[in-house]
């Protein structure tokens, strides 16, 4: 019985969808102005892992991520290109599935985009207005009235007092209350043609809260099953969203709302101005070029970085910082030596009734325990390096791919180099795939021939370059970047 801990009711509570066998699950996604960066990274994975375990169990999955292709960060980055828009939002789409691919995030069942569903957020404002509910300032933006709307606060637990004591910005010229929020925004000379639709309000835009309002009605309906998203949205967000879609349309918006956890980097917040703010594709490749959206991922690093991820439950602080990548990158080896010294078996599906497969649904069921489900996946590989056991291998294999791990040829992941290791050797090796198998030849030959002293030249030649060598039954040697 799966339980799910909602960020409203501040409990776990028994996952009942709305419609027996269906989720119906809206996350929101990326605003396309830059490249995505380690925070996106966690929330990307984290609800990646969700809805795959949500299938895994025969759920039937709607799985909603939107983009937001109309926002402020958006005009400016394309004025100070001289580009279009949609210029600029195409690539960094482009260059945001990249980094999905990278990290083994599959593609979500609908990927609409803010600029598809501009008739959709008139239609909802036009009904908020109806109700009281929203006005069109003096200074043409339409605002919706907060106070006017009395579950405002639940999810985040702020009362209307606490949020009028905490206001520090001066109340625009066209709002009656400083805790009101824009849903469309007049437009201004200065801004660009295509960033301008007509209303009933005069020409504008919508404000950023008013679409995820918009595209969750349009394609899944009310209530949702799940509403989810990074830890900075539950407000204002989506506790905006909350206050357009119950006002707009009555009932509740979603019976549950997920929020992944903050990541940090060496303990702070990521931030520029501290200089510790890094992206997905410069922590997976040495190579990518902020010209170009697509790149080639290491995929030893970049599986490191999902395992990073998963192997902490989604909801908790996580801490990037060098000892614990390091440390990821090591464990994640050691499953792929395990799998290397023991080869699955055909794959075969999951028997759900062997023990360590009911401990891992046990800690998924759990509010979607990956801390736990991977604890099970190291308790397996101990299992299968005492007893050399095939069919445990393939256990291994097919659980990680629950969680989208382990699913790479061993020896490609193993023969990767990565940076991530406390002896940098291996990142520093200039000896390529071909010129080490070329000396492991030399080396199992001077066996042979009984030249123990080449043999043992080679090894640790290779040793300082970072390769370690393994000798198996039948004189076959595999190596593997340390």
């Amino acid at each position: 019985m799966l339980r799910i801990y909602s960020s409203l009711s501040r409990t776990k509570e028994i996952f009942k969808p709305v419609e027996p066998g269906k989720v119906r699950m809206y996350v929101c996604g990326m605003t396309v102005y830059d490249f995505c960066h380690l925070g996106h990274a966690r929330m990307l994975v984290s609800f990646d892992v969700i809805q795959r375990w949500l299938r895994t169990m025969g759920y039937q999955v709607s799985y909603v991520r939107n983009i937001t292709d109309i926002d402020d960060k958006i005009i400016r980055r394309a004025v100070e290109r001289n580009q279009r828009m949609h210029e600029v939002t195409e690539f960094y789409i482009n260059a945001m599935h990249a980094d999905e691919k990278a990290l083994n995030v599959q593609s979500p069942d609908f990927e609409p985009r803010a600029t598809q569903h501009v008739g959709d957020m008139l239609g909802i404002i036009k009904l908020l207005e109806d109700k009281g509910l929203a006005y069109q300032g003096s200074d043409g933006d339409v605002n919706y009235a907060v106070r006017q709307f009395p579950g405002y606060g639940k999810l985040s637990g702020k009362s209307l007092d606490d949020l009028r004591a905490g206001e520090r910005v001066a109340v625009a010229d066209g709002k009656r209350d400083p805790l009101d929020f824009v849903l469309w925004k007049a437009a201004k000379d200065s801004e660009p043609a295509e960033s301008k639709w007509q209303s009933a309000y005069g020409m504008g835009r919508p404000g950023w809260h008013i679409e995820c309002s918009a595209m969750s009605h349009a394609l899944l309906g009310m209530p949702l099953d799940i509403h989810g998203g990074g830890p900075d949205l539950k407000f204002p967000h989506h506790e905006n969203e909350i206050a357009q879609s119950e006002g707009a349309f009555g009932g509740q918006m979603a019976n549950v709302w997920m929020h992944c956890g903050p990541l940090m980097v060496d303990s702070d917040k990521m931030s520029k101005s501290l200089g510790n703010f890094f992206t997905i594709r410069e922590t997976l490749s040495v190579q990518a070029s902020d010209d170009q959206a697509h790149y080639t991922s290491n995929p030893r690093e970049a599986e490191m970085l999902r395992f990073f991820i998963v192997r902490n439950h989604y909801r908790s602080t996580q801490n990037y910082a060098p000892d614990n990548l390091y440390d990821a990158q090591q464990a994640l080896d050691r499953l792929y030596q395990t799998l290397a010294n023991v080869p699955p078996v055909a794959e075969a599906g999951i028997n759900w009734n062997s023990e360590a497969s009911q401990q891992f649904r046990e800690a998924m069921n759990d509010d979607f325990n990956t801390a736990g489900a991977v604890a099970v996946l190291f308790d397996l590989a101990n299992q299968i390096n005492r007893e050399k056991c095939a069919e445990l291998s393939a256990e291994l294999k097919a659980l990680g791919g629950v969680l989208g791990l382990l699913q790479h040829e061993p020896q490609v992941y193993l023969r990767s180099s990565t940076r991530y290791l406390r002896d940098a050797s291996a990142a520093a090796s200039t000896l390529t795939d071909t010129e080490i198998d070329a000396l492991v030849l030399e080396r199992n030959e001077a066996k042979v021939n009984k030249n123990f002293a080449r043999a043992d030249e080679i090894r640790a030649q290779l040793r300082t370059e970072g390769i370690e060598l393994e000798d198996k039954a039948g004189g076959l040697t595999q190596w593997r970047r340390a």
